[in-house]
């Protein structure tokens, strides 16, 4: 049992130091493109989930609606995001994105994979496959312990 209590230990420690390296910013920080690491993780769930209102963003990036709400007010300033009526109840409101806020996603996004490409370049594709199959296992295992 130690042991198994000792890798999680390990695991955590891992993990921890990973984010902090890989996300070396906070959520308001800037990320790069003049949008923070926050603003971007909106994006990039309206680019994958489609439209959706302020409630469901909220929870999709696991923060609170006021929080999610001065998020979006910064990229509707900014024209990445359109606020328009729910098709569904015409007194909500749904959130989606410009051509514009797409465009910049995508451009972040590409950003993103060169670094991480640079980052394994030297690694075993063996052990590259291993870790991400450890970490959707992990997402997996976390995303049903928070009941997400």
């Amino acid at each position: 049992m130690e042991s198994k209590l000792k890798r999680a230990e390990a695991l955590y420690e891992a993990v921890n130091q990973l984010i902090r390296v890989h996300q070396f910013r906070d959520r308001e920080s800037i990320c790069c493109h003049n949008v923070s690491v926050a603003q971007c993780y909106a994006l990039e769930t309206l680019v994958k989930l489609g439209p959706l209102r302020l409630k469901g963003l909220a929870d999709e990036m696991c923060l609170d609606k006021s929080t999610t709400s001065r998020v979006v007010d910064a990229l509707l300033r900014k024209g990445y995001v359109l606020k328009a009526p729910d098709p569904v109840d015409q007194r909500a409101v749904q959130l989606s994105l410009t051509p514009d806020g797409r465009e910049l996603y995508q451009t972040i996004r590409k950003s993103l994979i060169a670094e991480e490409a640079l980052m394994i370049t030297d690694m075993p594709p063996e052990a590259v496959d291993a870790a991400l199959e450890l970490l959707e296992k992990l997402t997996v295992a976390a995303r049903a312990r928070l009941g997400t």
